[in-house]
């Protein structure tokens, strides 16, 4: 199974690029499948490529649930480590 995750695009580089945040982590990736991308845009990226563009709802909405699968995560992490002392 394959996740494409939504993230900002904070600045255009060379060579159909770009500096994107993903939560804490900012890397750059390729804009080779988008077109017309601009800084303050949402992309949904896979294996470092953008996908397609995102409205900011859109972008709202699938970065709410990513937050909420990571603090389920967090849950089920303190729930084995207490099980496990």
């Amino acid at each position: 199974m394959c996740l494409a995750v939504p993230g900002e695009v904070l600045e255009l580089l060379p060579d159909n690029m770009a500096r994107v945040q993903f939560g804490q982590t900012i890397i750059a990736i390729s804009l080779t499948f988008v077109e017309a991308v601009q800084p303050g845009d949402f992309v949904l990226a896979h294996s470092g490529f953008a996908l397609t563009l995102l409205d900011k709802e859109e972008a709202a909405a699938q970065l709410a649930l990513w937050h909420d699968v990571a603090a389920i995560m967090e849950e089920e992490a303190a729930a084995r480590a207490a099980r496990a002392s």
